[in-house]
């Protein structure tokens, strides 16, 4: 593997990265069995899942004879809200599919569920997070004979189940996902049954609902919540959950290790309504807010978070401290991620476009900044200054979690290390390239104790931390931690 400025190499082919200064969500998975309006009720459900996924959406049903799928770039509510569209996903089955591409890209082909015949029927899959093996597994697939037609690490998946020689699907999955590495929620469906599949350590989130009769599976409790579904439980780590007409069983293929759920989904991915791990996001964010104020007291006039993300902390921030909390920057909602800016006099702007001071509440005030995480530091800098332009006579930026050093490869689209700020500068640099007048990070003990813990045990750590820490919780197979690939192949795609 080479690289060279954000490109990577491997097997000669040339894989881009791309990406702005904030963490990219993963996505988000959903499904429902036995209803009238599957279709219908599993668009309602991406669309409470959208936050994890913009690139694509995708809805694949079953009537009882066949499958029909939807696949569409762009988001759930401009493809999935039309009568006609919702009409062809006949059945009273269908898992849905929100897409922010880590493995793979932004093209019609990546986009899931994915659908494959095989001997046993149709089988269709959705999958939240990123398998660290998938590249090694396609190079023997294809050199094997396979034909890959996406470049997403989940087409291994199919071909996995489609190769095995078990007799029942759910045999043939569980001999699949034993030959997979990394984090993933999976939800399938076939002729007759829907499975929910988390990964060992149940990194990636799947959650239990039940909507009268019908059950539903999906990435967080809001889903649940959108659609008026009772939350049940969540899927535990290494389980697969078979739905069928006979109602929910559980099979738990893998010897029992403790759970390391990805600690990201408290600190930014989850939605702040959902529950996970019993709790509530909200209040676990407000409660980091709490102990980075315990951690890194500040002398100041207001509290003002980096809207959207930084709300909750800024709230238990104010709350500890006893500094008033104000909405010193207003976002502008309807501003689209603007990829192509052809002009640097237009790139320099870029930032009012989505957030503008208010400068009522910042004038001659000494102001903490709030926010949740900071990745390469560029967009902290350009808000910094425009609170200094907005006339603060002080600006003081605090974020509610530690500083990210290690590159993700789970599903968070974390650049490379070399491009993240915090792994190649001390915080004092970090304050300086910001222009703040102080710089503090949420130290990682102070994480686990909003999360409810006394500290992180670092000898069984309760949670996938590595983005903090360095301490990846499995084999790394395609990388040498150093860039995710983007694409697979050497197909160039329009559209």
């Amino acid at each position: 593997m080479a690289q060279q400025g954000g490109v990577t190499t491997i097997d000669g082919l040339t894989f881009t990265r791309y990406g702005d200064d904030r963490l990219r969500e993963e996505c988000g998975v959903f499904g429902i069995f036995d209803h009238p309006d599957a279709a219908a009720i599993t668009a309602l459900g991406l669309h409470a899942l959208q936050h994890r996924g913009q690139e694509a959406a995708g809805i694949c049903s079953y009537d009882g004879r066949n499958f029909h799928s939807e696949r569409r770039m762009g988001l759930v509510g401009d493809n999935f809200s039309k009568p006609d569209v919702l009409a062809r996903l006949k059945g009273r089955m269908a898992i849905g599919h929100d897409r922010y591409s880590t493995t793979g890209e932004a093209l019609i082909r990546n986009v899931q569920p994915l659908f494959a015949d095989i001997d046993t029927g149709g089988f269709a899959v959705a999958h939240n997070g990123n398998l660290t093996n998938a590249l090694t597994l396609r190079r023997e697939l294809i050199s094997s004979g396979a034909i890959c037609q996406s470049t997403s690490d989940t087409e291994v998946i199919l071909h996995l189940l489609s190769r095995s020689k078990k007799r029942r699907i759910v045999e043939r999955l569980v001999d699949a996902i034993r030959q997979i590495e990394g984090s993933y929620a999976l939800v399938c469906l076939t002729n007759d049954m829907m499975i929910g599949v988390r990964d060992p350590i149940g990194i990636r989130p799947l959650v239990i609902g039940r909507l009268g009769t019908s059950y539903v599976l999906a990435s967080e409790t809001c889903a649940l919540d959108m659609v008026g579904a009772e939350f049940l439980r969540e899927v535990d780590n290494g389980e697969v959950v078979v739905i069928t007409d006979e109602g929910l069983e559980s099979h738990r293929p893998f010897p029992i290790r403790p759970a390391r759920p990805c600690i990201f989904e408290y600190i930014y991915f989850a939605r702040p309504d959902s529950h996970v791990g019993g709790q509530t996001v909200y209040d676990i964010r407000k409660r980091m807010g709490i102990e980075l104020a315990r951690e890194t007291p500040t002398a100041a006039d207001v509290i003002v978070p980096i809207p959207d993300s930084g709300v909750p902390a800024a709230i238990g921030f104010s709350q500890q401290s006893g500094i008033p909390f104000e909405l010193g920057i207003i976002r502008n909602h309807y501003v689209g991620r603007t990829f192509i800016e052809p002009e640097q006099r237009i790139r320099q702007l870029g930032v009012k476009l989505k957030h503008s001071a208010n400068s009522g509440v910042i004038r001659n005030n000494r102001v903490v900044l709030i926010d949740d995480s900071v990745v390469r530091g560029t967009t902290s800098k350009k808000i910094v200054q425009l609170i200094r332009d907005a006339g603060a006579a002080e600006v003081h930026m605090r974020i509610s979690s530690p500083p990210i050093t290690h590159p993700d490869f789970y599903g968070i689209d974390t650049p490379s290390k070399k491009d993240l700020l915090a792994a190649n500068m001390t915080l004092e640099e970090m304050r300086e390239y910001m222009g703040a007048d102080s710089l503090a990070f949420l130290s990682v003990d102070g994480i686990y104790r909003a999360i409810g813990l006394d500290r992180r045990d670092d000898r069984a750590p309760q949670f996938t931390d590595h983005c903090f820490t360095g301490d990846y919780p499995t084999n790394l197979t395609d990388y040498g931690g150093e860039a995710v690939p983007r694409q697979l192949s050497l197909l160039a795609e329009v559209g």
